[in-house]
């Protein structure tokens, strides 16, 4: 689906919610849902391609999430051994390149070898760039970032007066991808819960009410509609402007 005349952000970010309502609607239990959830990133990541859209980031799993009942984080851990092997047709398929960020220490060591061969067999593909966030939460990203700058200022590899954000944004999960333009959130919850803080200063903020396994390419696409309707503004002064 093309989106005519409209400016399509280079990269956004998505906050995948409303699974569990959306199986429980139906008369389904929560694991149904979050299956259903895990197709529709494919179906979305294909059509986000096709709008014209580089990046696109989605949080699958929070460092929160942990605290869930034990046979849900199962499922979703069950889930996302499926989905690595998933990820990776669909990444040949679409020449996707797929990279993983949040702390991956706290992951099962099979799920952490499946992550490591997606990341090197999709590394030169030139199409969609795909972030999927796993155990990954804000406030950890950048602890662990300032951790490894600390580290390096007290090995002498970095001064002080080196520290700014350009440099620490080089110990962030997401060094070398740019900020998220637009982010999305579904199922009618309107916070950040945890996601990006750093990354999404300047963002666009898009909420819906649509439970994410019914997002479709119709509702990404509003989305980004609503995007081209921000008066968007930097210090004062009008993205594009001098």
């Amino acid at each position: 689906m093309e989106v005519p005349n409209l400016n399509v952000p280079q990269h956004i970010a998505i906050i995948l919610d409303g699974n569990g309502r959306w199986a429980k609607k139906k008369g389904m239990p929560r694991s149904y849902g979050h299956t259903q959830g895990s197709k529709n990133v494919e179906r979305i990541c294909e059509e986000a391609y096709k709008m014209g859209v580089k990046y696109l980031t989605v949080y699958a799993f929070s460092t929160e999430n942990w605290k869930r009942p034990k046979d849900e984080v199962d499922t979703l851990m069950g889930l996302l051994r499926n989905y690595m092997k998933t990820c990776l047709k669909t990444a040949e398929k679409n020449r996707m390149r797929v990279r993983v960020i949040g702390d991956k220490t706290a992951l099962d060591a099979d799920i952490r070898k499946r992550i490591a061969e997606l990341e090197e067999a999709t590394k030169n593909n030139d199409g969609l760039c795909f972030q999927i966030a796993l155990n990954y939460g804000s406030r950890d990203e950048m602890i662990r970032a300032m951790k490894k700058m600390a580290a390096d200022c007290v090995d002498g590899k970095v001064g002080l007066e080196q520290v700014d954000e350009a440099l620490f944004e080089t110990y962030l999960d997401t060094h070398d991808i740019p900020d998220p333009d637009l982010m999305i959130r579904t199922s009618g919850e309107q916070r950040l819960s945890n996601y990006l803080l750093w990354q999404l200063a300047y963002s666009e903020f898009y909420f819906t009410d649509v439970l994410w396994p019914d997002f479709t390419k119709e509702d990404l696409a509003k989305a980004i509609e609503y995007y081209n309707c921000r008066d968007r503004r930097f210090g004062g002064v009008k993205e594009g402007e001098n």
